[in-house]
């Protein structure tokens, strides 16, 4: 292979020869016959099928610089892969140039001023089990192989998100790589404009080489875990959780999933299989206060199995990796939610009766307290208020079932938009561009006009894309 075929943003291609792109990029380069390059282009969900031309794996900023650089000269497609977790696969950009920051994971922790300095390609697991050390953590997301990047730049919420804000709250400043080869330092009060998009508006400004977080006191022992409900009961359960966590103290989170209950060794082998409806919880506050706090929750109806207790904070933050492992298929439908009626529930409980797969779900997120003290216009994510987010999980591991699935998922989120918000998660849109918009509301000018600025061109386009203005 002499010559490597690049698409070009206008959709056209590129022959260039290899020698010349290696010596361009100046770092590790794979391509499609190299050794490595189908780990290195393997991703979260498997029904995303690219094929690179190239990967570069960058070990320093200048390495990113010189990657920029590369695509916008030679106007080639550009992906930037940080943990490869995104449901819409923008980690890869078929016959483009991605960026793998799979070297770059080092987290540096100075629990005196209560600051992590992190690198783009370190997965939620790096940064808990850095912080952790020191009893300190950033509030993230709920599966540990997620990468912190894209987490960030969409917003990020967890079982810490009530107490301690938004992923992107606690973003104190970054260092990103723009589409004209500049290097910026932004924070609050360096480039706000700048540092305001990158807070929720995605990868569409630039190539960030460096996040700073503030760090809150959590753990290292949290109380969590799950209780598990007779599917038979969900109506009930779900009036009663909707009343529990709106009086619930901000050092409680509390989810429900609605699923297939796969074989916990906790649940009697007769539930193996059958839907169940699990609350599943975390309480950082003080230990004294634990029992208190959970109790309206643990007392909701008679519940099959009640497994929450002390647990390091770090294996609760992995406790559901094992039902959202790489290799599947997933398929992402998801609507924010004020409350849930009694027409709401049933189509729930309709769509949870009739799973297309055994991994496919309905998980209910409650979000707000700290989060909802924050202005819809201080950063893109506009949905402050105290809300429910409903992600349409479908899994799935045959290629035959592709159409059976997402048509599931389709149908029951359609049922539910009556009764939805309007707005939604800019994460966990997978394939509807006419979804960004609404993901972003009144702040979606403003994103698109510093777009503008940074990107004219539109070079970052491998995401949940803003057209500049």
């Amino acid at each position: 292979m002499s010559t490597i075929a690049f698409r070009t943003l206008t959709g056209s291609t590129l022959k260039l020869d290899r020698a010349f792109v290696e010596t361009a990029l100046d770092a590790e380069v794979l391509f499609p016959d190299s050794a490595g390059y189908a780990e290195a282009r393997a991703i979260w969900n498997a029904m995303i099928e690219r094929r690179p031309a190239a990967i570069v794996r960058v070990t320093t900023e200048a390495d990113v610089l010189s990657a920029v650089e590369f695509a916008r000269m030679n106007n080639v497609r550009l992906a930037v892969k940080g943990g490869g977790h995104n449901i819409a696969g923008s980690a890869l950009a078929d016959g483009g140039l991605v960026i793998d920051f799979s070297r770059m994971r080092n987290v540096d922790v100075d629990a005196a001023a209560r600051v992590a300095r992190v690198e783009p390609g370190a997965t939620l697991a790096d940064v808990d089990r850095a912080t952790q050390q020191h009893g300190l953590a950033v509030p993230l997301g709920i599966n540990s192989t997620t990468g912190i990047a894209g987490l960030t730049l969409g917003g990020g919420f967890g079982w810490t998100t009530r107490k301690l804000g938004l992923t992107i709250d606690n973003l104190r400043s970054a260092r990103l790589v723009t589409a004209d080869g500049e290097v910026w330092q932004v924070d609050r009060d360096r480039h706000p404009d700048l540092f305001w998009a990158i807070r929720g508006g995605g990868g569409n400004f630039g190539v960030v080489t460096e996040f700073e977080f503030a760090l809150h006191p959590v753990g290292p022992e949290v109380v969590a875990g799950m209780v598990v409900h007779p599917f038979a009961d969900f109506a009930a359960v779900v009036k009663e959780y909707q009343r529990a966590v709106a009086r619930a103290p901000e050092d409680l989170t509390c989810w429900v999933v609605a699923r297939k209950a796969p074989p916990l060794p906790f649940l009697p082998s007769e539930w193996h299989g059958k839907e169940v409806v699990v609350l599943a919880m975390c309480y950082i506050g003080p230990r004294e206060g634990a029992e208190a706090a959970t109790a309206p929750l643990r007392k909701i109806g008679k519940p099959i199995a009640d497994v929450v207790g002390p647990m390091p904070f770090v294996g609760w933050q992995s406790a559901f990796d094992p039902l959202l492992t790489p290799g599947a298929r997933n398929y992402w439908k998801s609507h924010d939610v004020a409350s849930f009626g009694d027409a709401a529930i049933e189509l729930i409980r309709d769509a949870v009766t009739n799973l297309p797969t055994e991994e496919c779900e309905v998980f209910i997120a409650h979000v707000g307290g700290a989060m909802s003290r924050v202005a819809p216009t201080a950063t893109p994510w506009p949905n402050r208020a105290e809300h429910f987010v409903v992600n349409v999980h479908t899994r799935w591991r045959d290629t035959a079932d592709d159409e059976r699935c997402r048509a599931w998922a389709r149908r029951f989120y359609e049922r539910l938009t009556p009764h939805a918000m309007g707005s939604v998660y800019v994460n966990f849109i997978p394939d509807d561009e006419a979804r960004v918009a609404e993901a972003y509301g009144p702040n979606y000018e403003r994103l698109a006009n510093v777009k503008r600025r940074f990107d004219p061109s539109n070079l970052f386009r491998a995401n949940q894309n803003i057209v500049p203005r």
